[in-house]
């Protein structure tokens, strides 16, 4: 089996990248940060704080996330309920930022992840993959750009959804996340040792992924 991991900061398009690949390829692409978003978006629903742990640890007991298909796209299922449509927002990812450091919300997601690439041939992207998930992956890329230019990404996909949008609290909300992903305690954000740096603040879509592929072919 072949496994690219591609990790990195939020807002570099590591998921837009790395499903392009997977098609190209006719790879499974594994979104861990969909599935980590499932999480965190029960954990709001249900009013649970990520910091008390014996709260936590029960939530989890009765959570199920799984991938399924629907044609080419991917529905990330919460207890058997779609939430494509719910996980995507901006309380949402910065909940996540917050829940996947602790080691029970990690741990529930960890084994499904690593059988999925034992299985299948696959592109994972996420803040870990590479030094912790997959750290025998076959390819690995470390893929990032700027945080003014991650900000600017998502201020114009917010626009683009007929949503409002501050581009400096974008920004600011990007700056916090990338610094408290990378000071966790538990699988911080870093650069795989044998991953390579990859910044896409002057790169196209395609100029990235055609990259990627030519790294398996």
């Amino acid at each position: 089996m072949i496994n690219i991991a591609i990790d990195g900061p939020a807002g570099a398009g590591k998921s837009t990248i790395a499903k392009l690949v997977a098609k190209k390829l006719g790879f499974i692409y594994v979104d861990t940060g969909a599935m980590y978003r499932a999480i965190a978006y029960d954990l709001l629903k249900n009013g649970i704080d990520p910091e008390d742990e014996e709260a936590l640890r029960a939530e989890l007991s009765k959570i199920d996330v799984a991938l399924s298909y629907e044609g080419d796209t991917q529905i990330v299922l919460l207890n058997g309920e779609n939430v494509n449509g719910f996980i995507r927002t901006e309380e949402v990812g910065n909940m996540a930022s917050k829940s996947s450091a602790k080691p029970s919300v990690r741990a529930a997601l960890l084994e499904l992840q690593r059988d999925m690439a034992k299985k299948n041939n696959v592109v994972m992207d996420g803040r870990d993959i590479g030094t912790n998930i997959l750290p025998d992956a076959q390819v690995k890329i470390y893929l990032t750009a700027s945080s003014k230019e991650r900000a600017n990404r998502r201020y114009k996909e917010l626009i683009e959804k007929g949503m409002e949008a501050d581009l400096k609290k974008i920004e600011a909300d990007i700056i916090d996340r990338d610094n408290r992903d990378m000071n966790r305690e538990i699988a911080p954000l870093k650069q795989a040792e044998d991953a390579e740096y990859l910044d896409s603040s002057d790169m196209t879509i395609d100029q990235v992924v055609e990259h990627i592929i030519s790294k398996v072919n």
